[in-house]
């Protein structure tokens, strides 16, 4: 029972071997402000990461619509309507082979 008491009026920290347990006292702080330092890092990593996979899938997106915009440009019905406003049109006369014969 009188342990309790000296841990409740504090004697322990200005006894004459007070010394030991404000070495235990630091040490416990070091300790604790190390874990708080690491667990705040960690929720920042876990953030950063959710930030990058949401860019990741944006991104991703933006491909996949680009992909598909640049193959219905690739059509032909869509470069012959293109075409037409410039005032071009497909040939009607079908294109020939040409031959080359070797000299040898």
């Amino acid at each position: 029972m009188g342990n309790v008491y000296n841990i409740l009026k504090g004697t322990f920290l200005v006894s004459d071997d007070a010394f030991k347990n404000w070495r235990g006292i630091i040490f416990i702080s070091v300790l604790a402000i190390i874990m708080i330092a690491s667990s705040h890092s960690a929720d920042k990593k876990v953030y950063q990461i959710a930030r990058m996979d949401n860019e990741v899938k944006e991104m991703r997106s933006a491909f996949v619509e680009g992909r598909s915009k640049l193959m219905r440009l690739k059509m032909e019905s869509v470069v012959v309507d293109k075409m037409k406003e410039k005032g071009l049109a497909p040939s009607v006369i079908p294109p020939k082979k040409i031959k080359v014969k070797s000299q040898n």
